[in-house]
């Protein structure tokens, strides 16, 4: 995989904590950091024009990770950068960073995934379509 710094930022959002999301530990439970990632990464989808598809060709996860570096509590609002990089023919990763809203130089976890274009009709990768590709490019160095 390629060096972080080889990751471009293409996509931040913002979201609140909720109270829901804290379990009996008192902050933020662990599974609710892959929702997080999972909402930055489809409004980022959907901000390019490429909403998952369920029977068409799209964007699929096939690995994801977290690492919880500090915990998050209620209340307060996140924000979610996503970056990507490590081009293949049918795929690339992304890395996202979880930050407070109001501690934005502290970096409360990091995350990924490893994204394949799938052609869900015959459940195969399928290249990465040019113009995908070029739109992605395109958002990596602005």
């Amino acid at each position: 995989m390629s060096a972080v710094s080889d990751y471009a930022l293409v996509h931040s959002v913002r979201m609140p904590l909720r109270w829901g999301d804290m379990d009996a530990m008192g902050h933020v439970n662990n599974t609710v950091y892959f929702r997080y990632l999972e909402q930055a990464r489809i409004e980022w989808f959907e901000a390019m024009g490429c909403p998952p598809a369920f029977s068409g060709i799209g964007p699929v996860i096939i690995s994801a990770h977290c690492t919880f570096l500090k915990q998050l509590r209620y209340p307060g609002d996140i924000t979610v950068n996503t970056l990507v990089g490590d081009f293949g023919r049918s795929s690339f990763h992304t890395r996202h960073e979880i930050r407070r809203v109001d501690d934005p130089t502290t970096l409360m976890a990091e995350g990924g995934s490893k994204v394949v274009w799938v052609d869900q009709r015959i459940e195969k990768s399928v290249p990465l379509p040019d113009d995908t590709r070029a739109l992605i490019m395109k958002l990596c160095v602005t």
